[in-house]
């Protein structure tokens, strides 16, 4: 079954040319059946680039899921024409009285901010709240899984020594969780980030679970054991050339990063790259689906009647 998505967002062309099937809003409302409900607060510059990402990897269940997008009102992207905002994003308020069986808070290059000091972190505080309530599972990318996990958790973000940038090999800690159905012992998953959370921290709330971490210890998978709350460090959404774009980005800022590891085909930044993390990202985001599928009320209004626990 298809995404639905509003009528004419940009994403629509690029993937039907990868044989992606979505639907417009116009034609979703012709079919006699309840899709899941999913909100996403898109908080990257890179906007459209983004909701392609993420609605490719959501496109592989057979169930219909219907998309909204929301962006903070307390900052305006610098880097999205205003006019697409409009087009096809509402605010918190316009949403705040709905139900979402699904939520995404995706990441945000505002890493080295603390918390408090970033321009829409009351807001997003508000929605993180607010998501306990009216959304049955969250799912935070990158700093926004370091944000959620210190808003609900108080876990702190530790910087790293340099960008943590490139391709990791990754394992899986517990092999029959729902979030895990189908993965291999070991796989591949790209990082983009200046910092990291602690493990010992972590370990701390008895009502989280480590699922997936780094070869090397790095946690990559979390999520409360109700999976209300699910927190992935990475960015399994991107795009086979994301990392070589942001590695450009970089070294035209004269920030001379060290180029992403693992990434580039024989450390040759002129081959084609191959992406190894597809497959991966594709099931998880899948199995993140059909368990809300499985666990959420069929009358979407009787969320707040679970609550948080």
């Amino acid at each position: 079954m298809p995404v639905i998505v509003p009528n004419n967002l940009p994403a629509c062309s690029q993937l039907a040319k990868e044989n992606i099937h979505v639907i417009e809003e116009s034609r979703a409302t012709s079919q006699d059946i309840r899709p899941l409900k999913l909100l996403i607060l898109n908080l990257m510059p890179t906007k459209v680039e983004t909701e392609t990402q993420l609605i490719r990897v959501l496109s592989h269940s057979p169930l219909q899921i219907d998309v909204t997008f929301v962006y903070t009102k307390t900052y305006q992207s610098k880097t999205t024409p205003p006019q697409h905002l409009k087009n096809f994003y509402t605010t918190f308020d316009q949403v705040k009285d709905t139900y979402f069986d699904g939520m995404i808070i995706t990441g945000a290059p505002v890493e080295h901010l603390d918390f408090t000091t970033v321009a829409y972190w009351d807001e997003l505080e508000s929605m993180m709240a607010w998501s306990k309530i009216h959304v049955y599972s969250t799912l935070h990318i990158c700093w926004g899984a370091q944000a959620g996990l210190f808003h609900h958790y108080g876990v702190k973000k530790i910087a790293l020594d340099e960008k943590m940038s490139g391709i990791y090999l990754h394992e899986t800690c517990e092999q029959n969780h729902p979030l895990l159905r189908g993965f291999n012992d070991v796989f591949d998953a790209p990082h983009s980030r200046y910092t990291t959370i602690s493990r010992d921290d972590v370990k701390g709330h008895e009502e989280l679970d480590v699922l997936a971490k780094t070869t090397t210890g790095d946690l990559y998978l979390i999520a409360a054991k109700n999976l209300r709350q699910v927190f992935l460090t990475g960015h399994p959404e991107y795009d086979t050339e994301t990392l070589n774009k942001e590695f450009v980005r970089d070294v035209d800022k004269g920030i001379n990063p060290a180029a992403p590891v693992n990434y580039f085909t024989d450390g040759d930044e002129n081959l084609p790259i191959r992406n190894t993390w597809r497959a991966h990202a594709t099931l998880l985001f899948t199995n993140w689906i059909h368990q809300i599928y499985q666990d959420v009320p069929y009358e979407i209004g009787k969320i707040s009647e679970i609550g948080a626990d």
